[in-house]
């Protein structure tokens, strides 16, 4: 902090003026306001300088080569070829906090800062993982978001927050401020809120300044500019901002509704504990064997497990106009499905009941993934019918989760129009009551069903299909 210039200094004749005897009084009082006010300042304002523009001090190099140095006030991050990732983190670990930064970033490269993350031997040999607030000069501008560094990858894209997309611009300084307090992590981008995230995987790590690396020699040399790096960790709540009621929350709380998830409207499907709000389809009772209840998750097993399958699950009640979101990880090669709007008086296929359904499948390892039409049996699609695409990004890339790891499904049914999200990526779109919908009925395995989908309301069915399968985070809310 730089020091107040003595009122001698100014103007030295001034202080020759002084009595002798009102001197010492004088300089006493002199050096209380050079010394003592600012330290108080300092107090009352909270934050202090993780960067004192000068130099690296407080700061350490992890996992790759990139280059990092000091000019004009500014950590330069630049970009080097043949490198993993890199990352200039702080030497200590912050676990409650508001960071504020600003960042100049070439447009040819990717980059981010990582809070609360960490390096371990026994993870990955070392290499950095934890949330990272994205720096994307792309076309999809999904700067502010959270991606997952190492670990779950994008737990918040700016899929469906259309404003924080066009608060990053390309070329410029950007403010950012991020508030981790709790569970909660909220990001800001030149004061419009990009990110409302709600997870608890990670509460306390260091904060990073990543290098990403580079794949074509174009990329040598581009440099990421971060300058006013600053943090405050006491007093958080005088100092949080209010989060915009238009900003998507996304919450990966365990089987748990937030407050703001209840004012929406939302409710749990599944309670995590028991069987209430669900029956087999076979009767009016939740299964007395099969389905299980563990640490938390609701579990089909595989063939190798039943002598005697339990059958689908679906639930009490019935839902029209809905927002369905769940958690389900499945095992290798294995095959399920969730359904909507489903009768179970309407049964085709060995008994199985009839409902458009949200295909769960291990693209990798189950030949069904090759079947059917133009990918309509994958991941995501609705099954049989629409196959899957990237209509987030425009992509074929889908950003599924492979065997093992939990994915979340979203379904929206909104007066006939249909949507399926797969982690937070929009992969399948239509109207169900239209007639291009009819037509690709009349040419799926449902041809011979009539007013296939088109009834107004039904339950939410998960299938068994002889493969372990986990769901968990089970929510809805009704339009």
């Amino acid at each position: 902090m730089k020091s107040i210039p003595s009122l001698a200094r100014k103007n030295p004749a001034a202080a020759q003026k002084k009595p002798a005897s009102i001197q010492p009084a004088f300089t006493s009082a002199l050096l209380t306001l050079l010394f003592v006010l600012p330290l108080n300042l300092f107090a009352q304002d909270g934050w202090r300088d993780l960067f004192n523009g000068e130099n690296l001090d407080g700061w350490i190099q992890r996992n790759g080569e990139a280059i990092y140095f000091v000019e004009d006030g500014a950590i330069v991050g630049e970009a080097v070829m043949n490198t993993p990732n890199s990352f200039l983190t702080t030497d200590r670990d912050y676990g409650n906090f508001i960071l504020e930064y600003d960042v100049l970033l070439d447009t040819r490269v990717n980059s981010g800062v990582q809070i609360r993350s960490e390096s371990k031997q026994d993870y990955m040999n070392g290499r950095v993982h934890g949330y990272q607030v994205e720096l994307d000069p792309s076309p999809r501008r999904w700067s502010g978001g959270i991606y997952d560094e190492a670990r779950r990858g994008w737990i918040y894209p700016l899929t469906r927050n259309k404003r924080g997309q066009a608060a990053f611009r390309n070329g410029q300084w950007n403010h950012f401020r991020v508030e981790a307090i709790g569970n909660e992590i909220n990001v800001w981008v030149n004061g419009i809120q990009t990110t409302r995230l709600v997870d608890d995987l990670t509460l306390e790590g260091f904060i990073g300044l990543q290098v990403h690396s580079i794949r074509s020699e174009e990329q040598e040399g581009t440099q990421i500019r971060w300058r006013n790096i600053r943090i405050m960790t006491d007093n958080l709540d005088q100092h949080r901002s209010v989060p915009d009621p238009d900003v998507p929350e996304f919450n990966y709380l365990k089987n748990e509704l937030t407050d703001h998830e209840r004012r929406q409207g939302w409710r749990l499907l599944w309670d995590g504990e028991s069987g209430d709000g669900w029956r087999s389809v076979r009767s009016e009772q939740f299964p007395s064997n099969g389905w299980l209840i563990e640490e938390g998750e609701l579990v089909i097993p595989g063939s190798d497990e039943l002598e005697e399958r339990p059958g689908d699950l679906v639930t009490v009640d019935q839902f029209s106009n809905f927002e369905l979101i769940l958690d389900f990880k499945f095992e290798e090669g294995a095959n399920s499905g969730i359904k909507y709007l489903v009768d179970p008086e309407r049964l085709h296929e060995e008994g199985r009941v009839l409902g458009p359904e949200f295909q769960i499948l291990d693209d990798r390892n189950h030949p069904d993934a090759d079947q059917g039409v133009a990918g309509n049996r994958r991941l995501g699609s609705l099954y049989d019918l629409i196959p899957v695409w990237n209509l987030s990004e425009q992509s074929s890339n889908i950003r599924a989760h492979g065997a093992g790891q939990w994915n979340r499904a979203r379904i929206v049914s909104k007066d006939g129009i249909v949507e399926h999200w797969l982690n937070n990526i929009k992969v399948v779109e239509y109207d169900r009551n239209s007639q291009m919908f009819k037509a690709l009925v009349a040419n799926s395995k449902f041809a011979d069903q009539e007013d296939y989908a088109s009834w107004p309301q039904g339950h939410i069915l998960l299938q068994d299909h002889r493969d372990r399968v986990s769901f968990r985070s089970i929510k809805i809310r009704e339009f």
